[in-house]
């Protein structure tokens, strides 16, 4: 067995086991700790795929985070407010149901990725990066100014939004859906990458002249994978919004898109796990550090240069050797 499949293994069974051991031991500070963690690594997955597979350094993917959120947000506050979104030329309510949140922040997410998408890349390089980074900030300045949902101070959720058969409000529960979501998701991105999809964006990543000459066309391939990522990174961004029970404009600023990538730079560039690993060492040293000091982000900055200069791989590159990256 190699050791980068090694080491996915007990990445997963590491998420099984902490939070039970919290929930035995009646700590649901840690549990919670635990479930941004595994969402934080949800959005990392999204990214992992334009990024990772791809070779698309996208610096918006708080875009498609905040969108999530917001869908989340506005439709659980008319469901808490009893008031419609719309009443004509059809009717639309509010609703607390999370199947349905996730599925409203998918499509959102998904169509403003494929716009976003269609648009950005026609251009490559720091110009992909800039017009990436624009549409995030416009976005953020946008709901900056939405006082109907709250502006620049955010809106409060009071109630979890519910799923069948399950107490969200029971920090164990609402982390299984959490878990359950997550490990779906890399399934889905470990089948992605094995796809003839999949072989054929990574063959674009690194050369798009010799993929254009066996007839694929290297825009739609781009494009495609821009949309996949957006939608699990805008799934996200709703449970992270029923996490706090709250979202605000901050989900759409240039330092969540800036965050999610280094998850995916500290734990690996194209390692599947590479994310997860990322997101959780991200929130233990904002746990563990930010008790300490208040500027916990220079020994952030600190790991994150080592592993540029030294570790180029990541910490799982680093541990798993010379392996293949997508195994």
């Amino acid at each position: 067995m190699k050791r980068e499949t090694i080491l996915n293994a007990v990445m997963v069974l590491g998420l099984f086991i902490v939070p039970l051991w919290a929930w035995i031991a009646d700590e649901p500070f840690i549990i919670t700790l635990t479930t941004k963690a595994a969402i934080l690594a949800l959005a990392g997955v999204g990214l992992n795929i334009a990024l990772g597979i791809g070779g698309l350094v996208s610096f918006g993917h708080a875009a498609f985070f905040g969108l999530g959120g917001y869908a989340m947000g506005i439709l659980a506050s008319h469901a808490q407010s009893y008031a419609p979104i719309m009443e004509s030329p059809f009717l639309i309510e509010g609703t607390k149901s999370m199947p349905v949140i996730w599925l409203a922040a998918i499509i959102t997410s998904g169509l403003a990725a494929l716009a976003i998408g269609a648009l950005s890349l026609r251009t490559t390089g720091v110009y992909f990066i800039m017009i990436t980074l624009a549409f995030g900030q416009m976005l953020y300045f946008f709901t900056i100014s939405w006082p109907a949902y709250g502006g620049e101070d955010g809106l409060p959720i009071y109630v979890r939004n519910g799923f069948p058969g399950v107490n969200t409000l029971d920090p164990i529960q609402f982390y299984g859906v959490v878990f359950v979501i997550l490990m779906a998701a890399l399934f889905f991105t470990a089948r992605l990458i094995k796809s003839p999809f999949g072989l054929a964006l990574n063959a674009a990543r690194q050369s798009s002249e010799r993929v254009e000459t066996v007839g694929i066309n290297p825009y739609r391939l781009r494009l495609m994978a821009f949309v996949i990522s957006g939608m699990i990174t805008g799934l996200a961004g709703a449970l992270f919004a029923d996490l706090n029970r709250f979202v605000s404009p901050t989900m759409f600023s240039w330092q969540i898109s800036g965050e999610i990538m280094v998850f995916i730079i500290i734990g690996g560039v194209g390692r599947l796990f590479g994310p997860v690993v990322g997101a959780v060492l991200f929130i233990l040293l904002e746990h563990i550090l930010g008790g300490l000091s208040d500027y916990w982000h220079i020994y952030l900055g600190v790991l994150l240069l080592l592993i540029v200069l030294f570790a180029r791989g990541g910490v799982i590159g680093t541990l798993a050797g010379r392996e293949a990256s997508h195994d």
